[in-house]
């Protein structure tokens, strides 16, 4: 990485699972999803939708700053929506020093959409796009990578599947930065702890869809046992925005793969569209957006679909 991430925090809010910090992403340098699902895109808006073919668009979205609800304002011209799936950017894994156990900790911004599901959530979810809630280091030592033994990667794994099914969200996505391993006397990572974490996520939540931000120590711990985290996980996508890198997941096939990454916001819009060539060529089926704003981007996100999914443009309904 030759950029830096922005941290944002916020004061903390007891809720059901508490809250904390969360950070900011990298700069620039229907039905359930199954394991090996195609990435034939879904139609719930239109009869002239059915059959279009392409990468599914996964977007995150800074809940500090910018409105959830913006990943469902944006269409194809053929009437289906741009993004299959958005991302609830972030909730943290945090370290009790007390119990010296990880915790789910939610932000302010955070909560509220979550306590607020049926206004920001289910909103998109009736237009067929799917809501994860990505999950993110904090600074305290707690992370994917350190868990000491199964059952507390089990116990962490149970608390991020009572949050997927108390606010009825459509899975987890994992990104391992921030987590800085070693403070609060924590542990550096190991090769157990993320498959023993993912495969006890898997059982929580067997038909939900579960991510791989591929960065951090995670990325290079896939496998342990002869169990491997892309036999666990749904998708893997690139995490450097404006670049095409296809992550080393074994496991997953092309379609859950997403080696194209832009930063809407940072990314040039000629950049954007040769990766977006670049992915269908290559046959992937994920486009990876980052930092979806509150203003219209549709000339912008057009320069991308026009080239991902045969020339449609895209549309915008405020």
């Amino acid at each position: 990485m030759t950029t830096t991430k922005l941290l944002n925090t916020t004061m903390a809010l007891a809720l059901f699972l508490t809250v904390s910090i969360s950070g900011c992403k990298k700069k620039d340098i229907t039905q359930e999803d199954s394991l090996t699902g195609p990435s034939k895109k879904e139609s719930t808006a239109s009869a002239s939708a059915i059959g279009v073919t392409g990468p599914k668009g996964v977007c995150y979205v800074e809940v500090n700053n910018a409105d959830i609800r913006n990943v469902g304002k944006y269409k194809l011209s053929s009437g289906q929506q741009l993004f299959d799936i958005a991302i609830i950017f972030a909730a943290n894994i945090n370290y009790n020093t007390s119990t010296q156990k990880a915790e789910l900790f939610f932000n302010t911004n955070v909560s509220n959409v979550l306590t607020n599901k049926t206004t920001y959530i289910k909103p998109l979810q009736d237009k067929g796009i799917k809501v994860l809630l990505s999950i993110l280091g904090n600074h305290q030592g707690a992370g994917f990578c350190n868990f000491t033994s199964q059952a507390s990667a089990q116990a962490f794994a149970q608390q991020l599947a009572n949050a997927v099914n108390t606010y009825g969200l459509d899975g987890i996505d994992f990104d391992d930065e921030y987590a800085e391993y070693g403070n609060n006397g924590t542990g550096q990572p190991n090769s157990s702890s993320f498959v023993y974490l993912v495969t006890a996520l898997r059982q929580l939540l067997p038909n939900k869809i579960i991510s791989f931000y591929f960065y951090g120590p995670a990325a290079s711990r896939l496998s342990y046992n002869g169990v491997t985290v892309g036999s666990k996980v749904n998708y893997s996508w690139n995490a450097i925005y404006g670049s095409y890198s296809v992550p080393n997941v074994p496991g997953l096939a092309k379609a859950n793969l997403g080696p194209a990454a832009v930063d809407i916001q940072a990314t040039s819009s000629s950049t954007a569209a040769s990766l977006a060539t670049q992915t269908v060529n290559n046959g992937y089926g994920i486009y990876l957006y980052y930092n979806l704003p509150n203003s219209d981007v549709h000339t912008y996100l057009s320069s991308i679909s026009s080239n991902l999914y045969g020339g449609k443009n895209t549309t915008y309904t405020p």
